[in-house]
C-alpha cells in the first residue's frame, strides 16, 4: 500500500514536540451512517498518541495529521476496530492529452 501523507514541519511555537515533523493523512472512510459515526471515529482517532482527526461524514472523509512515521496502517486498524471500513483515497489520474 502506498501512501499520500505529506511531511510538513510545524514551526512558531515553544513547545518542543509540537515543533516535530507532521504527516498529514487522508483516509475514505465507509459504513458511516450519520454523523455520530464521524464523531465516533474521529475520537477513536484523536485518542492515538499525536493525532489530530477530523473525520466529515457528508464526504465520507478523514484529515489526519500525525507524528511522521506513523504506519498508516495503524490508523487505518483503528477506524476498522471502531466498526468502518478505511482506506486511502486513490492516486490522482493525469488528465489525458488532447
Amino acid at each position: 500500500m502506498t501512501s499520500t501523507a505529506t511531511t510538513t514541519a510545524t514551526t512558531g511555537t515553544a513547545d518542543p514536540a509540537a515543533r516535530a515533523e507532521r504527516a498529514d493523512v487522508e483516509l475514505l472512510i465507509g459504513g458511516m451512517t450519520c454523523a455520530s459515526c464521524a464523531a465516533r471515529v474521529e475520537k477513536k482517532l484523536n485518542r492515538m498518541d499525536g493525532v489530530e482527526a477530523t473525520v466529515n461524514y457528508a464526504t465520507e472523509k478523514a484529515r489526519i495529521s500525525c507524528p511522521a512515521g506513523t504506519p498508516v496502517e495503524d490508523l487505518i486498524a483503528t477506524v476498522v476496530r471502531t466498526g468502518y471500513t478505511a482506506e486511502l483515497p486513490p492516486a490522482p489520474q493525469p488528465a489525458p492529452a488532447a
